[in-house]
């Protein structure tokens, strides 16, 4: 263990009521991926803790969503990168599923070793994690090459203004962590499966259910031939799955519905899938059921799939060897659930997963974090990062 090595992950030692504090505040705030005011209130938390520390903070403004913000240690390489790649990025994005208020409702708590609360794990405590790594760079130096901090505000819909930084952020990458949050085993994620999340809008034709019945063209009927064909298209053995979660339509029970509209989840494991599927989900949008009736698809957000390469099982074994000098094991795991890092890993940037505390149930009133978990994952990140030039990485 080198001397920096040991002041680093003594320093992260001590900064556990600091790291719950931090914490606290952050999942105490309104976070929603639709609400931008709580984001980038979230955010203003991230840059006065890094500014705190004399780490330089750019923001990237989101028209829509929340901004994204680029925090860099030394002198980190513009996105994009050109032919170089120094770049340590630590990645991870500040807003939640849960709707304006629920922190009001669900505020932040500790029972029993583990904290609870709107976005607790997933991913408030991989960002504080995130900030306190950088401070304790700034703080002792270190680092085998410029360390930035990306945090992004819209991931958990599909990253639509936050993709083309992360993508240009992996141009410059000479490896990428997403603190995403560890599984419930202790392990990370090596692998994630692809996601395109899509809307059919249908229209038919209003009449009067009991009047004129025969007039009508039923929106909500040409829905549901569709929604049995495209849940028809899951291959669970090549790990395709579809699924349309929300639907809605109609204009009163005693009206032939004039118009429908159902939400498509695609989830895939191949990336080769991916356009197979999307296309034969168009042939049944186009094709009429019922007479009369129209439909549209569209691509509302999408995520790339995280395959592991040669490069990135390489940051895995360093990873590995340095949780367990961190005083835990873990495994790689594959996940269907989509993140970031297959942005970054699609982009050639060697990549690895869920490395942040770990927690579970997110995106419901269950979700959890292991606080304990908090300081050792902290410290196995920093061993990664300060062992990368011995590991050839």
């Amino acid at each position: 263990m080198t001397d920096t090595e040991t002041l680093v992950t003594d320093w992260l030692a001590g900064q556990r009521d600091a790291m719950l504090a931090a914490l606290r505040a952050m999942v105490d705030t309104d976070g929603g991926s639709y609400d931008k005011a709580g984001v980038d209130a979230v955010g203003a938390q991230v840059a006065r803790f890094l500014g705190a520390h004399g780490i330089a903070v750019e923001t990237i403004p989101g028209a829509r969503f929340g901004d994204c913000l680029r925090a860099t240690l030394g002198p980190a390489a513009a996105p994009g990168g050109g032919n170089a790649r120094p770049n340590i990025v630590l990645m991870g994005h500040r807003d939640t599923v849960f709707p304006k208020g629920e922190p009001q409702r669900r505020p932040f708590t500790i029972e029993g070793g583990r904290a609870h609360g709107p976005g607790v794990a997933d991913m408030k405590a991989g960002v504080v994690m995130n900030m306190f790594l950088l401070a304790a760079f700034a703080r002792f130096g270190g680092a085998p090459g410029p360390l930035v901090g990306l945090f992004t505000g819209d991931e958990e819909i599909g990253s639509p203004e936050g993709r083309p930084v992360i993508e240009a952020e992996a141009k410059a990458a000479r490896v990428v962590f997403n603190s995403e949050p560890g599984r419930p085993t202790g392990g990370i994620v090596t692998g994630r499966k692809g996601g395109v999340f899509m809307a059919m809008e249908i229209t038919g034709k209003a009449a009067h259910s009991g009047g004129n019945f025969e007039q009508g063209i039923s929106a909500i009927g040409e829905l549901a031939h569709k929604i049995t064909a495209i849940h028809a298209l899951t291959d669970l053995a090549r790990g395709i799955t579809l699924n349309v979660g929300l639907v809605s339509g109609g204009q009163s029970v005693n009206t032939v519905a004039p118009h429908a509209t159902g939400e498509i989840d695609l989830r895939y494991v191949a990336p080769a899938d991916r356009d197979e599927v999307v296309a034969a989900i168009g042939a049944i949008v186009a094709r009429s059921v019922i007479p009369g009736t129209s439909a549209k698809l569209t691509i509302k957000g999408e995520f790339l799939p995280l395959t592991q390469s040669d490069a990135s099982a390489k940051v895995f074994d360093l990873y590995r060897d340095a949780a367990r000098d961190s005083g835990f094991e873990t495994a790689g795991e594959f996940s269907g659930g989509c993140a970031d890092s297959g942005f970054t890993a699609a982009m050639g940037a060697p990549t690895l997963c869920a490395v942040g505390p770990v927690g579970g149930r997110a995106h419901s009133p269950e979700e959890y974090l292991e606080i304990d978990s908090l300081v050792p994952r902290a410290q196995a990140l920093a061993r990664a990062i300060l062992r990368l030039d011995a590991a050839g990485i």
